[in-house]
């Protein structure tokens, strides 16, 4: 045998099998292109917990493995892993996505290369695109992991939670996966799924803070504000910059109902929790910008650039990266008479959004002799 013979035979032995699974309900208009993105696997398993349209036809037409049960009652862990039981036991690399998500052509050349003994891969994910492409809110996404070690955890904002007490865990950033969702689908699950997740695990800090956040979606200000109490008083909730966004929120409710002093101090506490994100700035300058004052949104909003990393957290505001700051600027020194910094600022925000009405109006106004 000659030496390529033996190069090209060793290097399908350690070809890693990789297998991407999903679930699915009446997502007919993504077939195609979910198929078309997920093709450099080895194979493709979906359990259909429903469809009353065309979607598993569709996906039998594409070669993938559908398989259809209904979850009573529904939650997305007992869903995620029953799809999961789906993929082959001799599977290397399980990847996890929805149909409404695309895999950047290449991934799987990337994951061969950097696929070391590993157990779990976190990659880039761009959660909100804009109508120009861009993202909106990028954090990193770890829903690729080996065949043995992980099960889905909880009934809604569900997780993997892996057996190994080493989990050796990758990271590269070149594999992307964007996500353009179905903006007609009903989040109404979220709400009683999130419920029943503190009811099972009162005292698990992350999903209080989803219950809060889901509180505050719905209005429900004052239960809002005592979840996301108990989830800042957990000795387990040391995250700062999931405890910042608690009180951000905090804020925000009490701003609904007319407490703005109490906004204002829960705002102080959150930029004093997390002084390294643009979040509580930002937001601060908008209360004062709401108060008219103009000094004060100033200042907050030279603060919040003197941050120039955008740390990927699903935490992050797009408000905070967009021409919001340079907007709230352009307006408050105007106010303040300061012409010259005024078109600065607003041409700075046009550069963000070059089509906004408003912005393009205002220049005019600024630029009047």
């Amino acid at each position: 045998m000659h030496l390529e013979d033996v190069v090209a035979v060793t290097m399908k032995m350690n070809k890693l099998k990789v297998v991407v699974y999903a679930i699915s309900k009446n997502e007919s208009a993504f077939v195609e292109r979910w198929v078309q993105s997920m093709s450099e696997a080895d194979e493709i398993y979906v359990l259909d917990t429903g469809s009353t349209d065309d979607t598993v036809s569709k996906l039998k037409a594409l070669g993938v493995h559908v398989f259809v049960k209904e979850i009573k009652p529904w939650r997305f862990d007992v869903a995620r892993n029953a799809s999961l039981d789906l993929v082959p036991m001799d599977t290397d690399v399980c990847i996890c996505t929805d149909l409404d998500e695309i895999l950047e052509s290449g991934w799987r050349e990337k994951i061969e290369k950097c696929w070391n003994q590993s157990n779990r891969l976190r990659y880039k994910y761009n959660w909100s695109i804009d109508d120009q492409g861009k993202p909106v809110v990028t954090f990193l996404y770890e829903k690729i992991h080996d065949r043995k070690h992980y099960r889905w955890i909880y009934p809604v904002h569900e997780v993997l939670e892996c057996s190994l007490e080493n989990e050796k865990v990758e990271v590269n950033e070149e594999i992307v996966l964007n996500h353009y969702p179905d903006k007609t689908k009903s989040r109404a699950s979220y709400l009683p799924l999130l419920e029943l997740s503190v009811k099972e695990n009162p005292n698990n800090d992350r999903n209080l803070h989803y219950l809060g956040r889901e509180y505050m979606y719905y209005q429900e200000w004052n239960k809002s504000i005592d979840t996301l109490l108990k989830h800042l008083k957990l000795e387990t909730s040391t995250w700062k910059e999931e405890r910042s966004a608690s009180m951000r929120f905090i804020s925000r409710c009490y701003l609904n109902l007319g407490r703005s002093d109490e906004a204002k101090y829960w705002l102080n506490k959150a930029i004093e929790e997390s002084p390294h994100q643009r979040e509580g700035y930002v937001e601060l300058a908008l209360l004062e910008f709401s108060n008219h004052n103009y000094f004060e949104v100033i200042i907050n909003c030279l603060k919040a650039k003197q941050i120039l990393k955008n740390e990927m957290i699903y935490i992050n505001e797009p408000f905070c990266w967009n021409e919001t700051i340079d907007d709230l600027l352009s307006i408050s020194y105007y106010y303040l008479g300061l012409r010259d910094l005024a078109i600065y600022h607003v041409n700075k925000a046009l550069e963000y959004n070059p089509q906004d009405k408003r912005l393009q109006k205002n220049k005019e106004i600024f630029e009047l002799i």
